[in-house]
């Protein structure tokens, strides 16, 4: 891992953003789900839908859903009968998604305080890794996806669901200028927290874009990658598997 990676728009020591994005996410944990509602429009439900039909959840399958806190992508793949392992680095995350499962009557999700370079889980153990939303968060995403690739049995299969850059003439103008002027305010309004969502939204800018991204899941071990944008890849389904 090189000597800084990127917090927003700063460049800081590795230790120092694994402390800071710890900051944030403790901070915005209570607001997390209201604020996608608010930041999206709701989108983000129909975003996270797509995803877990490209996954193709089936019962019994041991499933890893890694930065999974507020337990969103877990509860729609355990409706198709997998058993999930809900793992975030965040204890408030995950907190709330336990809260969240207990309200709705979900039960026989396995909840996890894990951080997904280190992962304690043994090799060839899961028939897939989900990640929503969380991979830009990872200090060290290489060794995150090298974890992937570890945990997964063969013919495992990786799903992520992340931010990247649209390629829609005129619709990443307008959304980078909403994005910076009004995602902070509406923290602020809902959440009183105008920082964490400052970085959260330059943290989208400093994330990989397909192409390259794309290429380091291939490099962590996984064939037959694949890559499906969403609103011109303003948000993008990566996807690999292991042989």
């Amino acid at each position: 891992m090189t000597d800084t990676v990127s917090f927003g728009y700063e460049d800081v020591a590795p230790a120092e953003k694994t402390e800071r994005v710890g900051g944030v996410f403790t901070s915005v944990a209570r607001s997390y789900d209201l604020m996608n509602d608010a930041m999206s429009g709701g989108m983000h439900r129909l975003w996270k839908d797509r995803f877990v039909r490209r996954v193709k959840p089936r019962e019994g399958e041991q499933i890893l859903d890694m930065a999974g806190g507020t337990g969103d992508i877990a509860f729609r793949l355990a409706a198709h009968g997998a058993a999930v392992t809900v793992a975030d680095i965040n204890p408030a995350m995950l907190e709330v998604g336990l809260e969240r499962a207990a309200k709705r009557g979900i039960d026989g999700l396995v909840w996890t305080e894990a951080n997904a370079e280190v992962l304690t889980f043994p090799d060839r153990y899961f028939d897939a890794y989900t990640i929503a939303f969380g991979i830009r968060n990872v200090t060290d995403i290489p060794q995150a996806l090298r974890e992937a690739h570890r945990v997964l049995r063969r013919g495992g299969r990786f799903f992520c669901l992340e931010f990247s850059t649209t390629l829609w003439p005129g619709f990443k103008e307008v959304y980078d200028a909403y994005s910076h002027r009004l995602v902070p305010k509406l923290g602020q309004l809902l959440a009183q927290d105008a920082d964490s969502y400052r970085y959260l939204i330059e943290s989208i800018r400093r994330f990989p874009d397909m192409p390259t991204f794309e290429a380091m899941i291939r490099d962590a071990g996984f064939v037959q990658t694949r890559v499906e944008p969403m609103l011109g890849g303003l948000v993008a389904i990566h996807s690999g598997w292991k042989i």
